[in-house]
């Protein structure tokens, strides 16, 4: 292998990850030479538009898998969170990096917590999980719909008048804007979208030079983890943005996994927890997501 070509979205935070895995990839392989390719995706290009309506998930990863089934890159590095649960024929999750911080937070105009402005106020959010969270808790909030990359979001708060927004603590974390949360959710408190704060590498599924490279990079745990996620959510059918959130951890060689679906039309809440042997995890994400159909339907 001559050069390894990497492909991201164009956004401050997609190219921060693309060089942290180039920076892991270079020190574990001095001599391997690496470009990062820029590519532009729909949901990129139509930023105002409404995701659901782009057809969910893919809208961020489509034309980079495209790039990388045709051969114009080799790996293409995406925020997990974003990959529909299935991918191309053809291509695979080559890798994963060390899970960052997998929490939601809130970044608010003056520093007060939501408990502070006493669940009132306008707050923004793009996420339908993050908006049928908050309004289970506060539902006096006014939730305003707001989208773009992490500095477009954090103007609008002055810019329409909001009290403050929801975010990942990762992107926030990786592009050194921490000092701007004001509060850390609890996971309990606010589920996380599936595969949250994982950085995933996909390559094409025939190239095994690739694939073994990849491989001396991945983060063990994180792929645990990554593998029960995206189980649950390819069962549970959540590639469409619904209120669905769920993040396991893995303690003492057991994944410990919570999960909640909100129907918000009837107000509805299904939570549950889960405990499985880290070896079992494909199929336990997938029993976990049942598990929770079968309370979303006795209460529905």
């Amino acid at each position: 292998m001559t050069k390894l070509r990497i492909g991201t979205r164009d956004s401050k935070l997609a190219l921060y990850q693309a060089r942290l895995v180039e920076t892991e990839l270079r020190t574990a392989f001095p001599s391997l030479e690496t470009e990062i390719k820029e590519i532009k995706t729909l949901g990129d290009i139509k930023f105002r538009e409404d995701i659901s309506r782009m057809g969910g998930k893919g809208v961020f990863v489509k034309e980079i898998e495209e790039s990388l089934l045709s051969g114009e890159i080799d790996i293409a590095v995406h925020s997990m969170k974003d990959m529909p649960s299935v991918i191309p024929d053809g291509l695979v999750i080559g890798s994963v990096l060390k899970r960052e911080d997998s929490r939601d937070v809130f970044i608010s105009r003056d520093g007060r917590t939501l408990e502070q402005l006493c669940g009132e106020g306008r707050v923004g959010t793009g996420s339908i999980r993050r908006k049928a969270q908050l309004l289970l808790r506060f539902p006096r909030l006014e939730i305003v719909p707001i989208r773009g990359n992490i500095d477009t979001r954090l103007k609008k708060i002055s810019l329409e008048n909001l009290d403050g927004i929801v975010l990942a603590a990762a992107g926030l974390n990786r592009l050194g804007l921490s000092e701007r949360i004001a509060q850390h959710f609890a996971h309990d408190y606010m589920v996380p979208a599936p595969c949250q704060g994982i950085i995933a590498i996909e390559c094409r599924k025939n190239e095994m030079e690739t694939r073994d490279l990849l491989y001396t990079i991945t983060h063990a745990e994180t792929e645990t983890v990554a593998a029960f996620e995206r189980s649950f959510l390819k069962t549970f059918g959540g590639d469409c943005q619904i209120p669905l959130g769920c993040y396991a951890e893995v303690r003492l060689g057991k994944v410990s996994a919570i999960s909640v679906f909100i129907n918000t039309e009837k107000k509805i809440v299904s939570r549950n927890r889960w405990e499985c042997d880290a070896e079992k995890v494909s199929s336990e994400g997938s029993l976990m997501a049942r598990n929770l159909m079968e309370r979303v339907e006795s209460l529905g």
